[in-house]
Formats: C-alpha cells, sequence, structure tokens
C-alpha cells in the first residue's frame, strides 16, 4: 500500500467517523431486528460483525418452532415479485414524451430494442436472485439495500448487504443517499478484489504466507458511498454524483489496523449505485417499518403456544407419574398392556384392572387457537391477495383473464407499497442500468427525433395486464362478430378501422411492434396494389377490345366487305 496523502487520511477520518455516528444512530432498530430474525429470518442478520468466526454453519433458528410465520413472508416477497418485476414478463416499458414502445416509428422501435436489452442484462446477470432476496428482506425489516455494480461479465453485478452489515443515511429530499457499511472479506477475496498494491502491508503479508493458510484469514471493510455534492476536496471529480471510499477497518468493530491508513478503493460514479428502499416509514426515519413487524407478536405467540401443545402431549403420551411406596425397588411395568400387581390395590375403591395413568389437557383448544393465529399471519402478510385460485374452490370454468383480473383488483390494497417500490426501488434501478449500458457501448444508438431528450420509465402493473388482456379479448370479439355478419351484409365491415384495431390488438398483447408495419408502408404497398390492379384492369379491357376487333374482322357483311370495315367506314360503302 502506498502510503495516503493527507487529503486520503482526511477523507478516511472523516468516513470512520460517520459511520460510526450512523451506527449509533441506528441502534433502536438493530435491536428490533434482532427480534425479527430471531423468529422469521436469522440467517439475514449480524448482530455484530466480527470476522473469522468458526459457528457460522450452527443452528440458529431455535426460537423457531412452527415456520408459518416464514412460509407468509416468503408468499409475500414472492407475491411482489410476480406482481412488480417477475423474470417472466415484460415489467417495465419506455417512454420520450409521447412515444412510446409501442409504436412503429423508429423511436418506438428503438425504445423497443432497449427494453429488450436491459432485460437481457437483467436475465443475464445475478438481478432477479438479489431483488428477491431483496424483497425478502424487505417484508421483514422494512428496509433493503441492493448495490448495482459495473461488470466486465455480465454488464451489471448485484450485492445485497444484509440487516446489521448497513447504515443509511436521507437528503435533504429524505432519499435514503447515503449508505455505511460494514462487512467482512477474506484475504484472498480482498487482494482479488481491490488488488495486492492496494492492500494493507498486514494484509500482504497474510496473503503471501507459503502455506497459503493467511489467504482465509477474515478483515473488516469499511464502506461508504455517498453524493458528492457537498463540495469536500476529498479526491474524487466534481462530475461524479456520488463517491464511494472502501478500507480496511481492521480486525474488530472499532478501527485498529493502523497500517491500514489508506484506502483499498475509492472511486466516484454517475449514478447512485446504492438503492434502498423502506416498506412505511414514520416521519423522517431512514428505516422503514414492516409486516413482520407487525406479525412479531403473533409469531411470538405461535412458537408459545407450540410448544405449549407439544409439552401437553409429551405430558400425555408420557406423562410423570405417582407410584406407591411399596413399588419401590419392585418391578413396574409402562408397557402397552403390561401389568403391576400392587398389594392392596382393590381396597382403593378401583376395579381389578385400571390404567396406570390418565391424563388429559385440552390440546383441542390449543390447537383451534393456533388456526387462529395462522390465519392472522397470513392476513398481515397479504397472503389472501396472492391465492386468487383458492377463492374459485366450487367453480371449474374459470378463466385465465378472470384469474387475471381477480390478482389485479387484489393488488390494488399494497397500491402504496408498490409506488414507493417503483420510486425508491425499481425506477433507480432501470437509470442505473441504462446508464451502464450505454457507457459500455450497448445500446443501439437513438433516432435524431428523440436523441437528448429525457427518457421516462412506466411500470407494467398486474393490473394493466389484465386490462389490456380484457380489451384484446373485446376486440377480437368486435373483428369475429363482423365477420360473421359480412355473408349478410357485405357493408358491415365499412364501420370498423381495421388498421387500428389490429395496430391496438398487437400493441395489447405485447407484440414487437417491429411486427406491424408503418402506415406510410402500409399506403406504398396499397398504392403499389392499386396501381397493379388498375394495369390488369386496362389489360382485360385491352384484350377484350382485341378479341372484339377479331370478331368483327371475321364477320362478313356482304360486298367484300366485313363488319369491322363497316364500322370504320362509317357503315355505307
Amino acid at each position: 500500500m502506498n502510503a495516503p496523502t493527507r487529503q486520503d487520511e482526511e477523507y478516511r477520518i472523516y468516513a470512520q467517523s460517520l459511520i460510526v455516528g450512523m451506527r449509533n444512530y441506528r441502534y433502536s432498530w438493530w435491536t428490533h431486528w434482532r427480534e425479527l430474525a430471531d423468529y422469521f429470518l436469522p440467517r439475514r442478520y449480524k448482530w455484530l460483525i466480527t470476522p473469522n468466526q468458526q459457528n457460522r454453519g450452527s443452528p440458529v433458528n431455535q426460537h423457531i418452532i412452527d415456520s408459518t410465520g416464514y412460509l407468509c413472508a416468503q408468499n409475500l416477497a414472492a407475491g411482489l415479485m410476480s406482481g412488480k418485476c417477475s423474470p417472466t414478463q415484460p415489467w417495465f416499458s419506455l417512454r420520450v414524451g409521447k412515444i412510446d414502445s409501442t409504436g412503429t416509428t423508429p423511436a418506438g422501435i428503438w425504445l423497443k430494442q432497449v427494453e429488450l436489452l436491459l432485460g437481457a442484462i437483467f436475465s443475464a446477470s445475478n438481478f432477479y436472485p438479489c431483488i428477491a432476496q431483496y424483497l425478502f428482506d424487505l417484508v421483514i425489516f422494512g428496509t433493503a439495500v441492493i448495490l448495482i455494480y459495473e461488470d466486465f461479465e455480465d454488464v451489471i453485478r448485484c450485492r445485497n448487504p444484509c440487516a446489521g452489515e448497513y447504515y443509511v443515511g436521507l437528503d435533504g429530499r429524505w432519499a435514503p443517499t447515503t449508505l455505511g457499511l460494514e462487512y467482512v472479506m477474506t484475504v484472498n477475496q480482498t487482494v482479488d478484489n481491490f488488488g495486492y498494491d492496494a492492500c494493507s502491508p498486514s494484509l500482504q503479508r497474510s496473503y503471501d504466507l507459503p502455506n497459503g493458510a493467511g489467504r482465509t484469514r477474515e478483515v473488516i471493510i469499511g464502506h461508504l458511498i455517498e453524493p458528492n455534492n457537498d463540495g469536500r476536496n476529498f479526491g474524487v471529480a466534481r462530475h461524479f454524483g456520488f463517491r464511494e471510499c472502501i478500507f480496511e477497518w481492521g480486525g474488530t468493530a472499532a478501527y485498529q489496523n493502523a497500517d491500514a491508513r489508506g484506502f483499498l478503493r475509492k472511486s466516484g460514479y454517475y449514478e447512485q449505485p446504492n438503492v434502498t428502499a423502506r416498506w412505511y416509514l414514520t416521519a423522517n426515519d431512514p428505516y422503514g417499518r414492516s409486516p413482520g413487524m407487525d406479525a412479531l407478536g403473533d409469531q411470538k405467540q405461535l412458537q408459545l403456544e407450540s410448544r405449549r401443545k407439544a409439552q401437553a402431549i409429551d405430558k400425555m403420551v408420557n406423562p410423570p407419574l405417582v407410584a406407591d411406596i411399596q413399588l419401590k425397588n419392585k418391578p413396574a411395568s409402562l408397557l402397552p398392556g403390561g401389568v403391576t400387581y400392587v398389594n392392596g390395590f382393590s381396597s382403593t375403591g378401583k376395579p381389578g384392572l385400571a390404567s396406570v395413568y390418565n391424563t388429559q389437557f385440552p390440546v383441542d383448544h390449543i390447537t383451534k387457537d393456533l388456526e387462529e393465529i395462522r390465519e392472522r399471519l397470513k392476513l398481515t402478510f397479504f397472503n389472501h391477495l396472492f391465492q386468487p385460485l383458492s377463492q374459485y374452490e366450487t367453480r371449474s370454468n374459470v378463466t385465465a383473464v378472470e384469474i387475471q383480473q381477480r390478482k389485479a383488483e387484489s393488488l390494488l390494497m399494497l397500491g402504496p407499497v408498490f409506488e414507493r417500490l417503483d420510486n425508491e426501488c425499481l425506477r433507480p434501478i432501470i437509470e442505473r442500468v441504462f446508464a451502464v449500458a450505454k457507457r459500455a457501448g450497448i445500446l443501439p444508438p437513438a433516432p435524431e427525433e428523440i436523441a437528448g431528450q429525457d427518457m421516462s420509465v412506466k411500470f407494467v402493473s398486474m393490473l394493466k395486464l389484465a386490462q389490456d388482456a380484457t380489451d384484446s379479448v373485446a376486440i377480437q370479439e368486435v373483428l369475429s362478430l363482423a365477420g360473421n355478419l359480412v355473408g349478410v351484409d357485405p357493408n358491415i365491415m365499412d364501420t370498423i378501422d381495421t388498421d387500428f384495431a389490429i395496430n391496438r390488438y398487437s400493441e395489447l398483447k405485447g407484440n414487437d411492434p417491429r411486427m406491424m408495419r408503418t402506415a406510410d408502408a402500409v399506403a406504398q404497398i396499397r398504392a403499389q396494389r392499386a396501381q397493379q390492379q388498375a394495369q390488369m384492369q386496362q389489360a382485360q379491357q385491352a384484350q377484350l377490345l382485341s378479341q372484339g376487333a377479331k370478331n368483327l374482322s371475321q364477320a362478313d357483311m356482304g360486298g367484300g366487305q366485313n363488319a369491322l370495315q363497316a364500322l370504320a367506314g362509317g357503315g355505307g360503302p
């Protein structure tokens, strides 16, 4: 590691102090997250960022006996992904002014090409696995973070910090633009990611050990991303909208590594690489509230009563016993069908044979209460919104359009959450990936008519897809009816603009606009067809005239004159 400049030392002190301050501010959420992790998602939380832990694979879900809460949260996260950013269908469209990707102009075709390229980038990278984890974190903790970096192989590379690793800060617009991170990396990972020369001497010595054992040692990494608009001269060019610094924090959560005074990486970004979303907000809190927080009480009650039910069943099956003193040191059988003989047993007023124990607990009451708790968890996690098929258990003639409409109608209850997801998550992600792809030269050049203009993002929701499906069916029904009536009244098609109907139907089905010809191309084809038809009519008329002349020339009018000569001579000799 080269000796840091005074500018880098000032930046390092500033970054460390800011992260420590953000850590103190996060304390109440941090403790709340621990409870949520204990009862819902224990593998996505870090209590302390500690390197070289040997118990990472040990069980950490001792608080979870009944997994209903986890499954309900998983269903909600999966439903959000299906409703907002499913990898199996288009979920966004691009627009420049009034021009969108459904048009057949060069601008519309270009927008469609860009949409397809962005979709291919999302599919080829690790975006969809990361966004799935992102939504699961959001459901449980109310806050989720994803980092999007440029990547040579896949264009982008995403990463999900877990709760406990990140700190969020707001700007003057209450937007979550600042992100602090603490996490561990092995020596080998650090050298591979940032380069040997950027590492501290102690880390280089561990990497250089001949037996390779030092390469698996872990170090804590400090990481800060923030807007680059405060006028501080930290060596990041002013034209970058955001700046980032990554450094070795040391062996513990407190800064200790004295010879790691510089940065592993210091860089700038045109767009915000960190995307933070919150579920619900209270005042100007940087962290969100979640359905997991709302369901925590029910989840705790479910675990407690499940434990009590298991204890009750255990005591009924294998209960504690009380016995006469005379049975001490004498054989006693608790096996099914076994008999233990006791002196004076008949004097107790019991029959000659009796059960050793008959313990009964109100397990049915506990079971009924557990079902009520499970139903509350499903409601809290909106599971009923993502199960439209269960509402048609008594019907067998349900259409796909009807199911789609019912699902869209249900998702309206999550409208405010979807709006926040659009604004805080999906739109910044698309803008970031678009800019990365543009700089990489992947996108085709924009047509002159829209070059340099601002582009907007429109999200294709489940409601819009359901409405489009309904509209396309209506168009199909009208065209089918008109086709059936043509035999009765050939003029019926005069009332329908078939060009618009076909174009609109293709648009609703989401087809590539290049499949439909432009209005100018259609007009040119029709003009050529009309010209060909006119030429054919002229040829037919000429053929008819020629045949008529031939027939007249063969008709003998007498006096050595045929009919054609008679017509040409005016009918006289």
